[in-house]
């Protein structure tokens, strides 16, 4: 007999040598078999089935049902670990919502206190005229009396030291009430400020004097405009976000005015404040200057770019600190699981997730949100929030109004202006479409060259159908606006943080 055959053709070439006519005639119809079927006519022929031959029907009966058990048991146990990080990232999730719950709450609570104190001052003035008036009908009824009547000269002088007494100590509880509140607030200044200063002084001694030099002005022109700012700034340092209150532009520019953003000075110094509107105003387009629309669009998008790319630029530096680790924490482990998942890496590869995990040059972007959202003008922009343009088929989305009858896509909708920014990012890092712009990216950090926009544009062909002429207008928008000014661009607060770390 041939060597390494199946069990059934062992059995069918023992039909053959005894001459099993039943079987023959099965196999020459074409008539398949089975291996029973085959062992019941040659027992019924009476032939003895060798015990060698069993062996294979050992291995299909018995081995391969268990190495198939073991690989369920290996399938279920990934399936519990799967279920265990979506559990912990419910809870973390869990754990962030019921936070900004309550940090709202806290805030509605506060803003509801001071509502509630102002009604009070604003009663104050209505109760002091009551009181005045009922003090001065009452002297003038007596000093009515001292004249009608004829009353002793002791008593009336009494009456007329009782009235001056009486607007002496008023006088004196109104000056002492404006001194102690006058006071408070100077005391105030003064431990809000202290802190600040020593800290400063930890840290770096000659940036303190510079910084004490440029606040003079600003306090000085505005006390009472700058009060609220300045406490924001100190309890939120990492960013100060404007809620949905459907500001105007007049509005906004206001507001850039009083806290001194100009982009001049951004280009110089190199630091933009970290202010973050949740959507576009709406009256943008009526602007008649064209540069006042673009520097009003470029202050808004321009924060939300920035904070973006050093959330990202953290994120690089502690996957490069766990790489050379060679043990590693839990936390540590889910947390680069969690980003394996983020940026869309199969097989753990780390140094593919590091070369999505990077930074997106800014002149790119604020020259795609301009020419994707009209400058922050398009319906897209004021209706979703949808600065870039992304299309969805799934998703919720705003249907565009030419859209061709054969097409059904949508243009994604954001609730906030930072989540389009955030969606955005992860889209050129993860998209198949935009593989060369990564690929460019990584070769220009290797090469320990400027990452910029003028040196990717090129890669960005897939991003519009227009393809290369849509680079051609991303250049143009560069060079005209220069944004290449705004590519090394920091957050103020991040600078502060490297200061104190140093």
């Amino acid at each position: 007999m041939k060597k390494k055959l199946s069990y059934r053709d062992k059995l069918l070439e023992l039909a053959y040598i005894y001459n099993v006519r039943e079987i023959q005639e099965y196999t020459k119809r074409r008539k398949n078999l089975t291996t029973g079927q085959i062992e019941l006519i040659l027992k019924k022929n009476k032939i003895i089935i060798p015990k060698d031959f069993k062996t294979s029907f050992f291995k299909e009966n018995f081995i391969k049902p268990i190495s198939k058990l073991r690989s369920n048991i290996v399938d279920y146990k990934e399936e519990k670990i799967k279920d265990k990080n979506r559990f912990f990232r419910r809870v973390e999730n869990y754990k962030y919502d019921t936070s900004r719950k309550v940090n709202h709450g806290i805030s509605s609570l506060w803003k509801g206190l001071g509502n509630a104190g102002i009604n009070f001052l604003n009663v104050l003035p209505t109760l002091g005229s009551t009181v005045g008036k009922f003090f001065g009908n009452l002297f003038t009824d007596v000093f009515n009396s001292i004249y009608n009547q004829q009353i002793d000269q002791k008593s009336a002088k009494n009456v007329i030291l009782g009235f001056f007494v009486v607007i002496g100590i008023t006088t004196a509880l109104i000056a002492g009430f404006n001194t102690y509140k006058n006071y408070d607030f100077s005391k105030n200044k003064v431990e809000t400020k202290k802190p600040e200063v020593k800290v400063k002084k930890e840290a770096k001694k000659p940036e303190v004097k510079v910084k004490k030099e440029t606040k003079k002005p600003e306090v000085k022109e505005k006390k009472e405009t700058k009060k609220p700012e300045l406490k924001v700034k100190e309890k939120n340092v990492a960013e100060v976000i404007l809620p949905d209150l459907n500001l105007k532009t007049e509005t906004v520019i206001q507001l850039f005015k009083d806290v001194d953003y100009d982009l001049r000075k951004v280009r110089n110094e190199k630091l933009v404040k970290p202010i973050y509107f949740t959507q576009f105003p709406r009256d943008l387009d009526n602007l008649q200057s064209v540069k006042l629309k673009k520097e009003t669009f470029i202050k808004i998008v321009l924060p939300l770019i920035v904070a973006e790319n050093e959330k990202i630029l953290d994120d690089r530096q502690k996957l490069k600190i766990l790489d050379k680790k060679k043990y590693t924490s839990d936390l540590e482990k889910q947390w680069l699981r969690q980003k394996l998942l983020e940026y869309k890496v199969k097989k753990g590869n780390i140094n593919e997730l590091m070369t999505r995990m990077d930074m997106i040059p800014v002149s790119i972007a604020l020259a795609q949100a301009a020419k994707e959202s009209g400058w922050g003008t398009s319906r897209f922009a004021l209706e979703g929030n949808a600065i870039f343009g992304q299309w969805t088929w799934d998703g919720q989305g705003i249907a565009p109004l030419k859209r061709d009858s054969n097409k059904n896509h949508k243009i994604l909708k954001f609730p906030i202006l930072r989540a389009s920014v955030k969606a955005y990012k992860n889209n050129l890092n993860t998209h198949k479409s935009y593989a060369k712009f990564r690929e460019k990216r990584k070769s220009l950090r290797d090469k320990n060259k400027k990452i910029t926009g003028l040196s990717l544009t090129d890669t960005l062909k897939n991003y519009a159908q227009t393809g290369s002429e849509y680079t051609k207008i991303l250049n143009q928008i560069i060079t005209q606006n220069r944004l290449s000014d705004f590519e090394p661009v920091r957050l103020v607060n991040s600078v502060k943080q490297v200061e104190l770390n140093s």
